[in-house]
């Protein structure tokens, strides 16, 4: 079997085929990692999934199976939950890059593959944020903890309804018999001229992208360093308390985003 055949392809002709400019170029739907590191690593991985045969639907079961893995790894008490979670993000998103390369490698993109990315994304988004609740609890079997849980809940709640807000805007547009939205600054930039500064400041102070399961990880990670250090739960505490009022504020700012742009008017 030479490098070039299909089963086994080289890298630079994966990256040629799978990593068009369309995609490594995408403004919203390449997350950071995927140019810091991600795209680098993926075609290898990409290569063997490859040989194994798998379908980009059955990568994509992997990338759910992962990332809803590490929202369950949270309610591992201590520091190592914390750091299990922030690996199995991580290979969330490997596996997350590797589906779509098997797809266009193999020409079979769908409608049923791009269904089951969003539930991966969505399902390991609201797992996290409960299972943060439960550790600022104390843990499943500890009572008088419901605060903490309800409070993990109204975040996955939150971050659940912000990140479908982009949905919406396809399903409304669709709905309305119009194309789909450019992804362009034009069209997606407010037209307020005060929102359109504040999201601008946003870009310096990202606070919105703490929700992705990758940031949110890691900022939990961080609060079980405090834990340790203090001996308690202020750490993880503390954040899940901060992260309330500020995914209120970033989904308040995403619908108004939204509603003075471009994007629902044909």
């Amino acid at each position: 079997m030479t490098a070039e055949s299909p089963a086994w392809p080289s890298i630079a002709r994966l990256r040629e085929v799978t990593q068009p400019p369309a995609i490594r170029g995408r403004r919203n739907a390449e997350h950071w990692t995927g140019d810091l590191y991600m795209r680098r690593i993926s075609p290898y991985l990409t290569r063997v999934l490859l040989r194994a045969g798998l379908s980009a639907n059955a990568v994509t079961a992997l990338m759910i199976v992962t990332g809803s893995a590490s929202g369950f790894a949270l309610l591992l008490p201590g520091l190592w939950g914390a750091v299990l979670a922030v690996l199995l993000t991580q290979l969330q998103m490997l596996w997350d890059a590797c589906d779509g390369e098997v797809a266009r490698w193999r020409g079979t993109s769908s409608p049923l593959g791009v269904f089951l990315d969003r539930v991966g994304h969505y399902l390991t988004e609201a797992l996290i944020p409960l299972g943060l609740g439960v550790r600022a609890a104390g843990g499943l079997g500890l009572p008088g903890g419901y605060g903490w849980t309800t409070l993990g809940a109204l975040l996955a709640v939150v971050i659940v309804l912000n990140k479908s807000l982009n949905d919406m805007v396809h399903v409304a547009r669709a709905a309305a018999g119009l194309s789909r939205a450019g992804d362009d600054e034009a069209t997606t930039a407010p037209r307020a001229l005060g929102l359109a500064r504040l999201r601008r400041l946003a870009r310096f102070v990202p606070f919105h992208r703490l929700y992705h399961s990758i940031e949110l990880s890691l900022i939990i990670l961080a609060a079980a360093l405090v834990d340790v250090v203090v001996g308690d739960l202020l750490g993880t505490r503390v954040l899940l308390a901060a992260l309330i009022p500020a995914s209120l504020l970033a989904v308040a700012g995403h619908f108004l985003a939204i509603v003075t742009s471009s994007r629902l008017r044909g």
